[in-house]
């Protein structure tokens, strides 16, 4: 098969390998049909997560059909169109049994660390992808849900709700400022209404992305590079300042902009990936009463999104914005990396099977 290989900071290849397969009965293999590209790939790329090592096949997030069934898997048979999550979950753990998928203890790739595809074992940027522990990691697509919105609920809708939303409080009548307005600052600002949420702010440098924002949700804009933003954002609200502030860029400056704007009780929910230490102002924050949460998504919630996917109550097709086959992967590559030039938030990438 072919697949897109990590060779080191800097290099991939989309080349020859071996097929999977199958290595415990509670295995199964996919054959991938869509797939995409996350911010987290360039961070590898870049060399920013070690634990990936040259050789690595690369992705977390696919959708396609069952092709061959392990011993043990009772909830899936060959033949069925499945989601790939991003988070393995053996679900038999403390931690999954919790909903902290995110932390299975379970052995495949390292036990305590969810995230495994396309970091500690093979991923889904290739033509055939084992996944462990099927039973609990894939969910069947309904019919009349296209590939294009399935792919979304692998990764970036789940991670917008999860850590943004949920572990950010938002509840009804909250005004919501999102700094960051790439796929998963997007994916916040889409489901901040599934929890009631009255205003959301979208904050970014990028004018075309504040705009596209609007289409997702967001009431209001503010230009991150305007000398004046925080202004800005305080006259929104009164000078009280926003009750959930959601971080979804990574790099100390947009954490530092969220802890500026949230207001006394209020929360900030950290949802970037940083590879850098973060200034934490004490001193001032000590007095706020602010809540302070991050974490890696568990992905506990993409059945309830699913539904609302199937119902088109959430519009994740919107999300796609290029297209490519798996003979283009070297080319979605370069249009996702430059994407404040392409536009791009998602690319979505099908085999032709």
């Amino acid at each position: 098969m072919k697949a897109l290989v990590y060779g080191g900071p800097g290099k991939k290849e989309w080349k020859e390998v071996p097929n999977p397969k199958l290595q415990k009965p509670t295995d199964v293999i996919v054959k991938v049909e869509t797939t995409t590209i996350c911010g987290t790939d360039l961070h590898i790329l870049k060399g920013d997560v070690p634990a990936v090592t040259p050789g690595r096949i690369l992705g977390h997030e696919g959708v396609g059909t069952v092709a061959e069934v392990g011993a043990s898997v009772t909830n899936f048979k060959v033949g069925d169109r499945v989601i790939i999550s991003c988070i393995k979950s053996c679900g038999a753990c403390k931690n999954c049994k919790a909903g902290l998928y995110s932390h299975c203890l379970g052995e495949e790739g390292v036990s305590g660390l969810g995230w495994v595809f396309g970091h500690l074992i093979d991923g889904t940027q290739a033509e055939f992808v084992r996944v462990p522990y099927a039973d609990n990691s894939l969910h069947l697509m309904p019919a009349g849900t296209s590939d294009v919105e399935a792919v979304m609920l692998s990764d970036i809708l789940p991670t917008g709700f999860e850590m943004g939303v949920q572990y950010g409080a938002v509840k009804p009548g909250d005004v919501v400022a999102v700094i960051g307005t790439g796929p998963v600052g997007l994916a916040a600002i889409i489901t901040a209404g599934l929890y009631g949420a009255a205003r959301v702010i979208s904050i970014d440098l990028d004018k075309n992305r504040l705009e596209k924002s609007r289409e997702f949700g967001a009431t209001d804009v503010v230009v991150s590079g305007s000398p004046k933003w925080r202004e800005e954002v305080m006259a929104m609200t009164d000078g009280a300042g926003v009750d959930v502030a959601i971080e979804a860029v990574g790099v100390p400056e947009t954490f530092e902009m969220a802890t500026q704007i949230v207001r006394p009780g209020g929360h900030v929910a950290n949802v970037g990936v940083h590879g850098k230490p973060v200034s934490l102002a004490l001193e001032n924050l000590w007095i706020q009463n602010i809540s302070i949460s991050m974490g890696l998504v568990n992905t506990n919630t993409t059945p309830l999104l699913l539904k609302l996917v199937e119902s088109k109550k959430i519009d994740a097709a919107k999300f796609a914005t290029h297209f490519f086959t798996f003979d283009q992967f070297i080319d979605a590559y370069d249009t996702f990396s430059r994407a404040a030039e392409t536009k791009a938030l998602k690319v979505v990438i099908t085999h032709k099977w």
